[in-house]
């Protein structure tokens, strides 16, 4: 059985508190931020004691999917581009993560929530570069 949320309003709420709770849940048991890209680039510096929890919070994020579609219809996934603009979008994201010293999940979600002045300043410039991105890509460039 499916249940289709688009006319849920409150699945993105609900969405949130979960993301919510992982995060907290990792901060209060295990004393980390819940930082996606610091969470991976852990792994290429392998530390005893430090692998096995980084495995397990990125086979949540793959497993959630898997469990979430036994009950929910996933949403239908559409890409209006080429691989060359997806390789130099995911290029530029990786650079803007290294250079920002963290991504949008421990920046935005993490960062924020702890009142981190350079997380507010990073998400802010997160937020004002997509923004700009968007508006010059859909409609003073056309490619």
């Amino acid at each position: 059985m499916y249940i289709n949320l688009d006319s849920v309003p409150w699945h993105a709420a609900c969405g949130g508190l979960m993301i919510g709770a992982a995060v907290a849940l990792l901060l209060l048991f295990n004393g980390r931020i819940a930082g996606i890209s610091g969470i991976v680039g852990g792994l290429y510096r392998m530390q005893k004691g430090d692998i096995g929890w980084r495995v397990t919070f990125i086979l949540g994020l793959i497993l959630s999917v898997v469990i979430w579609r036994f009950f929910f219809v996933l949403p239908e996934i559409v890409i209006e581009t080429n691989y060359t603009m997806l390789a130099l979008a995911g290029f530029l994201v990786g650079y803007g993560t290294r250079l920002g010293s963290g991504c949008t999940s421990g920046h935005g979600v993490c960062g924020i929530s702890r009142q981190s002045p350079r997380s507010i300043a990073a998400t802010t410039v997160f937020m004002l570069a997509g923004f700009i991105t968007v508006y010059l890509i859909r409609h003073v460039f056309t490619f």
